[in-house]
């Protein structure tokens, strides 16, 4: 496989959430907006990315007795690292995320790529793949976000532009699966016409 199809496989052909449909939890409990669905893909993109790397790194030193804990503690670290830094920079992200960041942990993409890719492939490979699916988990996000913010409240990234209250329904739970089920439809569509 090319690094180019490595890269992009994220985002229609193998995307986390719309074809794989891994890690939903974050994805329905954080994309009130697009910009919290923004905030919680970056997040994870550098999680998944770095993981990859150190991952790919050090995978000949790893017993395979211990691997699946090593890969945790990895991982826990820089959710560590972007929780911290949230707090720190982006404070009213942070409280808007609350609990679902330090659930990166445990996140299924995240120790998904961490096992299933970057333990069998080279460094540049590992980077590339995780990159580029954080990438697909972020734009699944920013969709989902973004179409539940304008449904829901008539604005996008925080910007109202239609007048009045939105379909108070798209920003609760409920919302969030009807959007999802049309965006995974939508998405399936563009999956069967591009392969």
């Amino acid at each position: 496989m090319s690094q180019l199809k490595n890269f992009t496989k994220g985002f229609v052909q193998e995307n986390p959430v719309f074809v794989l449909f891994l890690g939903l939890c974050p994805v329905l409990g954080t994309t009130t907006s697009a910009i919290n669905g923004m905030g919680m893909g970056l997040a994870t993109t550098f999680v998944l990315t770095m993981s990859n790397v150190i991952v790919s790194l050090i995978k000949n030193f790893i017993p395979d007795k211990v691997r699946i804990p090593s890969f945790i503690v990895i991982i826990a670290s820089f959710v560590t690292i972007v929780e911290l830094t949230m707090q720190a920079f982006t404070p009213v992200l942070f409280d808007a995320l609350g609990l679902f960041i330090p659930l990166i942990v445990v996140n299924c993409i995240v120790l998904g790529r961490a096992e299933a890719f970057a333990s069998k492939n080279t460094f540049l490979t590992s980077v590339i793949d995780g990159f580029g699916m954080g990438l697909g988990f972020t734009l699944a996000l920013v969709m989902l976000g973004g179409v539940r913010e304008i449904l829901g409240s008539g604005s996008l990234f925080g910007i109202k532009f239609i007048q009045g209250d939105g379909m108070i329904l798209f920003v609760l739970a409920p919302g969030a699966f009807i959007v999802l089920g049309y965006l995974i439809m939508l998405m399936q569509k563009l999956k069967s016409k591009s392969a």
